[in-house]
């Protein structure tokens, strides 16, 4: 049973906390996922095992937690994760991102800087409203969504439909980050597979040079899908945890 915090705009989200030692680290699910699935899970039983802290959370609308998916917006959902982190962790976490996760990482990473340790990106989908999800739809879906504020798309991975919104994509234009100044100081993580069906290889190449960051990687993963959750690609995930860990100022360690 997931425990419960309201945040302050009165949206109630649902979590998982495990106690241990830190840096923590912070799970942010993608795009009308939820905290029950495979990378999540995983992340938190290997984060058991290192006695490490771990949070999981449904951001509004999703999951577990109150709301209507098609209400919120990407600040809705960032303000959700500043608030998870501020009231459920103690001191720099590691965010880790999936698909609009990666996203949601960046704006706290520009928000609270302060509170990161490091960044992993997994298949990390920053901007995707604007540079992928609108350019995406049809003349008719647009005028759809501009005439009557909303249209329902389809979804690849399961018989629900996306409802998608006027207000998600006005909202995401507030909150790019690949167009102006993005300083990450501290390392950071990307890994992506060449198979990923929903965002292109040139994102986390974008990412790569347009971030002031002194200690970023990109590992693509052939064959690898845009879900990530083969145990090769686990594995993955957890040494890139492990190395942003072992540099949490971004530095070298010492001799």
């Amino acid at each position: 049973m997931a425990d419960r915090i309201e945040t302050p705009s009165g949206r109630s989200l649902a979590y998982h906390r495990m106690a241990g030692s830190g840096p923590g680290i912070v799970f942010l699910g993608g795009f009308m996922s939820d905290m029950s699935g495979t990378k999540a899970v995983w992340l938190q039983d290997w984060a058991r095992r290192q006695g490490r802290a771990f949070l999981r959370f449904d951001y509004s609308g999703h999951g577990e937690s109150a709301g209507r998916f098609e209400e919120g917006c990407i600040g809705d959902w960032a303000e959700d994760a500043c608030h998870a982190v501020t009231l459920l962790t103690e001191g720099p976490q590691i965010l880790v991102g999936s698909s609009m996760g990666g996203w949601i990482a960046l704006l706290l990473a520009r928000r609270m800087p302060e509170r990161v340790a490091g960044l992993v990106g997994i298949a990390a989908a920053p901007d995707f409203t604007e540079d992928s999800m609108w350019p995406g739809l049809t003349e008719a879906q647009r005028h759809e969504i501009t005439t009557k504020g909303r249209v329902a798309v389809p979804n690849s991975y399961d018989d629900r439909p996306y409802i998608l919104t006027r207000r998600l994509f006005e909202d995401g234009r507030d909150q790019l980050v690949l167009r102006d100044a993005l300083s990450l100081p501290f390392p950071v993580r990307l890994v992506q597979g060449t198979r990923d069906e929903a965002v292109a290889t040139s994102v986390p190449l974008r990412l790569l040079d347009h971030a002031d960051c002194p200690d970023m990687r990109l590992t693509l993963v052939k064959g690898a899908d845009h879900r990530f959750s083969t145990p090769d690609c686990l594995d993955l995930i957890a040494q890139a945890i492990t190395e942003v860990s072992e540099q949490p100022d971004g530095k070298d360690p010492a001799p």
